[in-house]
Order: C-alpha cells, then structure tokens, then sequence
C-alpha cells in the first residue's frame, strides 16, 4: 500500500507544480491589473482626459453611475460606459 501512495504522490507532483507556476505568471497578475484598472475608473472625475478602447482621447465633463459624459476635441458631448475607457493621459 505505502509504495501506491509515493506513486500517486509523485504523479500529482508535477501538475500540482504546473498549476502553481500557472496562477503566479498568469492569474495572479491579471487580478492585480483588473483590481488596479477598476481603482482608477473609480477615482475618474470632471476634466481627466482619457483614452477610449476605440482609441478616442476625450475629457471628461460629468460623472454618473454607469456612465460618463465625454467632450470631443470639437466640443461635442457623447455618453461613454465606464468599462471603456482604456487609461488615464496625465
């Protein structure tokens, strides 16, 4: 009995392993690059210029719940949904 268990061990060993290096080069840094993307959309207020995920660069003119209301370079306002926009221009 003793020696099927070190072989069951030693099977399970290298998955076990496969699945650690999976989740500290791929998961784990994709939660943090969420978490930290969902931090910035919630700090985002009037007259931060952003980037769209169409690649648009609008600034911003109001903030509401789900939305927010974006002025183009030619002063035309659109309503933008919060989950795209792509990243804060300093």
């Amino acid at each position: 009995m003793e020696g099927q268990s070190a072989d069951l061990l030693s099977s399970l060993l290298p998955l076990v392993a496969l699945f650690a290096i999976f989740y500290f080069l791929i998961i784990r840094p994709q939660q943090k690059q969420a978490k930290k993307h969902k931090e910035m959309i919630a700090a985002l207020k009037k007259g931060d210029k952003i980037v769209t995920n169409g690649g648009l660069m609008v600034e911003i003119t109001k903030v509401e719940d789900d939305f927010l209301v974006v002025k183009n370079h030619d002063n035309s306002e659109m309503k933008l949904a919060k989950e795209f926009v792509a990243k804060l221009l300093d």
